[in-house]
Order: C-alpha cells, then sequence, then structure tokens
C-alpha cells in the first residue's frame, strides 16, 4: 500500500499505485505464462526418484473398428511401487489432464502420501495428445487425425491401461480409486460412472463438472474470480478495472508501442483484434492467480508466490465477462461464437447438450463413491458439486483453498481446513477399499 507522509493512506495514490502493479503483476505473469511450456523440466522431473516413466502401448481408437488402420500409439504413464504391498494393497489411478503428467504427479503429493499408509500402487497416466502422449507425433493435431481428442476416448484409454496393468502386475484383486483435479477430476467422475467394473471410487478435486455440461451461469464464473480479489479489497477490484479501462484507452489511440512494452510483448499489436486476444490473456492472467492462491510457493502452471492475490465438440467453457458483475472487460463467448471458432479451425460443429446425455450430467445423484472437493477461493468451484448428494456423493468444501489444494501434498502452510479434508478423503477411501475387496473376495 501506498501511504502519505503523515502515515495515513492516501486513496488516489494507492488507486493509481494498484493500477501500476496491476499492469506490471500481469505483464511479469505473461512472460511466465508464455515461457512455461518451454521451462517444465521435463528432463529434471525425469530423476525424481518416487516415479519411473514408462509407455503403454494404447489403441488409437477404441470404437471403430476400422478408424485410422487399427493402430496403437505410446501412452506414457508414472508408476511408484514403493508403498505397494504386492497383491493386496490398492491402485491410486490419476486420470491424467491437459497437459505434461510429470506436472500433475509433482504437484499432488497427496497420493502418495496417501499410498504410504494404505499400502498403495500409485499410477499417474498422461492424457492423449498432451505430453509425449501424442497419437500421430507431430501430424496430432492435423484434421482428422485431431478427431480422436474425445473424452470417451480418453478414460477407455484409462480403462484398458487399469486393466492389463493389474494383469501385468498380479494385480487383478485389488481394488482401483480413482483421482483427478480440474478437467481430470471430471474423468475421474466419468471413469466411476462409466466403468464402476473397474473403479471403486473416484476423488475428483475442483471439478466443474456441472458448469462444463452447461449447466451453470456464464457469467458465474469470472464474477467468482472478481469475488477473489474483492476479498482482499475493494479498491483491488477497482484497480483492476482502470488497468483494463487504460488499456482500452491505449488501444483506441493507437499507441501499440507503449502496449508493448508495458507487457513486454514479443510483437507489437497492431489492430483492435490484437487488443481483444491482450484482453483475453490479461483476464486469464488473473483467474490463474485466483486458481493458484496457495498459502505458500508453487510453480504449478506458472511461478506464483504465496497467495499470489495478496476442446472443442463436448466440454462447454462459454463463461463470458460483462465489466458490471465482474472487474473485467465485456467479452462474450457464446453457443453461436463457439460454433463458429469450432467449424473454422476444427471443421467440427459442437455439441452442447452431450455431456449431459452421456455423463449424466446434474443426475448425479444415482452414481456412488464420489468425492467432489471444492475451494472457496476457487472460481471453478461454483461450476462443481458443493452440496452432498447421497450419502456416498459426498461434497468436502474446504475454507481457504485454491484450485485442488487437496491433491497437493502437505505443506507447513496447509490451512487447518485443507487437513481435515484430507483426512475425511482418507478415510472414505480407505472404506471404499474395504467394501470393494470384501466384494472381490465373495465373488472368488
Amino acid at each position: 500500500m501506498i501511504r502519505s507522509t503523515d502515515g495515513k493512506a492516501s486513496v488516489s495514490n494507492m488507486k493509481s499505485g494498484f493500477v501500476a502493479l496491476t499492469l506490471l503483476l500481469t505483464a511479469d505473469l505473461i512472460q511466465t505464462l508464455s515461457h512455461s511450456s518451454a521451462k517444465t523440466g521435463i528432463h529434471r522431473y525425469q530423476t525424481q526418484p518416487l516415479f519411473k516413466e514408462k509407455y503403454f502401448a494404447q489403441r488409437l481408437d477404441h470404437f471403430n473398428f476400422n478408424s485410422m488402420g487399427n493402430g496403437t500409439f505410446f501412452q506414457r504413464y508414472l508408476i511408484n511401487d514403493k508403498y505397494w504391498k504386492i497383491g493386496y494393497g490398492p491402485v491410486f489411478f490419476y486420470t491424467g489432464n491437459e497437459g505434461d503428467i510429470w506436472v500433475f504427479a509433482l504437484n499432488s503429493g497427496f497420493l502418495s502420501e496417501l499410498a504410504a499408509q494404505q499400502e498403495a500402487l500409485v499410477i499417474f497416466a498422461e492424457h492423449r495428445y498432451y505430453g509425449k502422449s501424442l497419437p500421430f507425433g507431430n501430424d496430432s493435431f492435423n484434421i482428422p487425425q485431431i478427431g480422436l481428442l474425445t473424452v470417451e476416448q480418453a478414460i477407455a484409454d484409462y480403462a484398458v491401461m487399469i486393466s492389463v496393468l493389474k494383469l501385468q502386475m498380479s494385480a487383478t484383486d485389488c481394488p482401483v480409486i480413482v483421482f483427478g483435479g480440474s478437467y481430470g477430476g471430471m474423468l475421474s467422475v466419468y471413469m466411476r460412472i462409466k466403468y464402476p467394473n473397474l473403479v471403486a471410487g473416484a476423488l475428483a478435486a475442483s471439478a466443474p463438472i456441472l458448469s462444463t455440461a452447461g449447466l451453470d451461469d456464464p457469467w458465474q464464473f469470472f464474477r467468482d474470480v472478481t469475488a477473489d480479489f474483492e476479498n482482499i479489497s475493494q479498491e483491488c477490484r477497482n484497480a483492476v478495472k482502470g488497468a483494463f479501462h487504460q488499456l482500452k484507452e491505449l488501444g483506441e489511440r493507437q499507441e501499440y508501442n507503449k502496449i508493448q512494452s508495458t507487457f513486454a510483448l514479443c510483437k507489437r499489436p497492431s489492430s483492435a483484434q490484437d487488443i481483444h486476444q491482450l484482453n483475453g490473456f490479461l483476464r486469464n492472467a488473473f483467474t490463474l492467480m485466483a486458481m493458484l492462491d496457495y498459502p505458500y510457493r508453487t510453480q504449478f502452471m506458472g511461478k506464483m508466490p504465496a497467495n499470489p492475490v495478496k476442446a472443442c465438440t463436448e466440454i462447454n467453457l462459454c463463461y463470458e465477462s460483462n465489466n458490471i458483475t465482474d472487474m473485467f472487460p465485456a467479452m462474450t463467448f457464446t453457443e453461436e461464437e463457439r460454433l463458429r471458432y469450432c467449424s473454422k479451425r476444427w471443421g467440427v460443429i459442437p455439441r452442447p447438450d452431450w455431456l449431459k446425455i452421456q455423463f449424466w450430467g446434474d443426475a448425479l445423484a444415482r452414481a456412488s463413491n464420489i468425492i467432489f472437493s471444492n475451494g472457496d477461493l476457487d472460481p471453478w468451484a461454483n461450476g462443481g458439486v458443493r452440496k452432498s448428494l447421497s450419502p456416498s456423493l459426498i461434497a468436502i468444501n474446504i475454507a481457504g483453498g485454491a484450485h485442488h489444494l487437496d491433491l497437493r501434498g502437505s505443506n507447513v502452510a496447509d490451512p487447518a481446513s485443507v487437513i481435515e479434508a484430507r483426512k475425511a478423503e482418507a478415510d472414505l477411501i480407505s472404506q471404499w477399499v474395504e467394501l470393494e475387496r470384501t466384494r472381490i473376495q465373495q465373488l472368488l
């Protein structure tokens, strides 16, 4: 905070200071994000002692016997058997999401801690089309090859991998619990719904299972991002709005050189469309700060200090900002705009209702053995399940928790709420493992 000479806060100075700080923070974060893919440190990750990196011969297409020549590709997975009671302990399987699997493995220490308690085998599976699991190598993102990037194909990958690895490792009688955070948490829910024959339970952390099925207010997401900053200070919200307004004025005056230097952009903007895209990137930067508002320093998805706030066919991500209920410029992304983009870029027509049909939408009360955990600092939280739906569909709300904080390893800065949440999750998972073990024994 900027103070006047008499020690009292100067409102005008504070506002201008916040605006300047906002511009500096977002410029720094842009630099971090723009280089994050190049600095994931994959080779460094490979030296980590807990996990061994392996590859699994996976089918290209699980649902069409004549597709793409009935080929296979190598899907990466990480495995840790340090704590496993061979042939008896459960299998903890992380349903990888949209990124390099090492990033998620090294930021989900709770699985290893829980494995040590429950003598489990831990597997982190990489999502097809991400990291090194590219079905068609450098051609993976061409049309029509990209057509095999679907939720259904991804969870079928995991189902096949679980089945085969259990056979190979003499683990056929070992109960399987799936884990995932964010989109990965959605996949864990879908695994429990679609393959209950393979999966005894699921922990879905920060999984926006409802909003991505089109069952949410499109303004809610950025309203919640704004609330994170507003809870720190109303002036913080106002400063962000002011910074975006300054950017708008610079764009209208076509002061593109100043915009480039302020945000350290690699390329000079040259049109209103460039400024629109920059607004979107900046909005995402603030969203990331809200998501990763952990009580300690982290490099997960971007380099962040402690408390930094102090695909196309199936998943609905039509979130909009309006500059009224949130602090961001009015930016729409309607179903019509989504249709135009997906048609032009990928040659596909979105199916906005498909997740509601395929994965039950808001009729989840018919499922069982799923934990839905959410932190109240996470802007994705209200797009997920916040109230328990049955005795075995448990919602755990974590006060002071950011994006899937409970999946991260224990830290001295953890709030009591996440420690209690992990204890509750561990107890439920232990119960599910015992129930599944009993069921398996009765079948023998």
